[in-house]
């Protein structure tokens, strides 16, 4: 028996894959079925922040002595006011560490822009890029020190293609979910750690219509961008405003359009 425990905050969840008899499934559970014999527990909640993960979730995963633990989180972090890549890479750190002293393998993931999954202007997009470079820079050393299973979905050319996500933009479909539990599966196999067949890359359940994913931003949705907007769009404004007042444009561009490591940026718009 393989006792696989995910933690995590939506993305982990499941959501933006509805399971056939309700709820969510998710890429946790699809890569799950390729372990032997397979245990699973979902600790994931949604909104979690990297701290949420250590003092909530952590504490349940090490009492099930998980031979598999995966750490997706971070997003949530970036997307609040009071964001410190400080406090969001030692929290992920912390939790990795027990993790491993339990006897895990350890799976961890870089993850996606989202001012680029969003769409946002240049303006507000730039500092949430810079945001989240900085919770992959601090996951990136995590994943170094603890030998993790890395998952680079942040510079996946597939992650940036509007047909893995949901209308949201924020959490991937049943596709994008099945993705995630290929590239997991054939890093875990490329490592040695014994699993079976991968999963089918091809979604079972027909997609969404139209008036269903309407229907979903005009209220779930939009609750959680309200949400959202009142402590962040303020400090991206400020952020915005401050870098046209001193000229200075902190990406990683070289002025080229393409950043330091030779990625061109994607335009989401015209993917979709």
């Amino acid at each position: 028996m393989t006792t696989f425990v995910a933690l995590g905050d939506s993305i982990t969840v499941g959501m933006g894959d509805p399971a056939p008899g309700g709820g969510w499934r998710g890429w946790a559970a699809l890569l799950a079925g390729t372990l032997s014999q397979p245990e699973v527990h979902n600790l994931a909640t949604l909104g979690a922040l990297a701290a949420d993960v250590e003092r909530v979730q952590l504490p349940a995963a090490t009492f099930l002595r998980p031979d598999v633990a995966s750490v997706v989180v971070g997003i949530n972090d970036t997307l609040r006011g009071d964001f410190d890549p400080e406090r969001t890479g030692a929290a992920v750190g912390r939790t990795v560490a027990a993790l491993g002293a339990a006897g895990a393998q350890v799976l961890t993931m870089r993850l996606p822009d989202p001012g680029q999954m969003f769409g946002l202007p240049g303006a507000l997009a730039r500092p949430l890029a810079r945001r989240m470079r900085a919770v992959n820079a601090a996951v990136d050393e995590v994943a170094r020190r603890h030998r993790t299973v890395h998952l680079d979905a942040a510079r996946d050319p597939a992650t940036y293609e509007r047909r893995y996500w949901s209308v949201d933009r924020l959490h991937p479909n049943e596709r994008g979910h099945r993705l995630i539990a290929c590239r997991f599966h054939a890093l875990l196999a490329g490592a040695g750690y014994p699993v079976g067949p991968g999963p089918d890359p091809e979604p079972s359940s027909p997609p969404p219509t139209r008036l269903a994913e309407a229907g979903w931003m005009a209220t779930k949705g939009t609750a959680w961008l309200v949400r959202r907007s009142r402590d962040l769009v303020p400090v991206l404004v400020g952020l915005a405003v401050r870098e046209w007042l001193t000229g200075a444009d902190e990406s990683e561009e070289d002025g080229t359009g393409w950043d330091g490591a030779g990625r061109q940026p994607v335009n989401l718009n015209v993917l979709s």
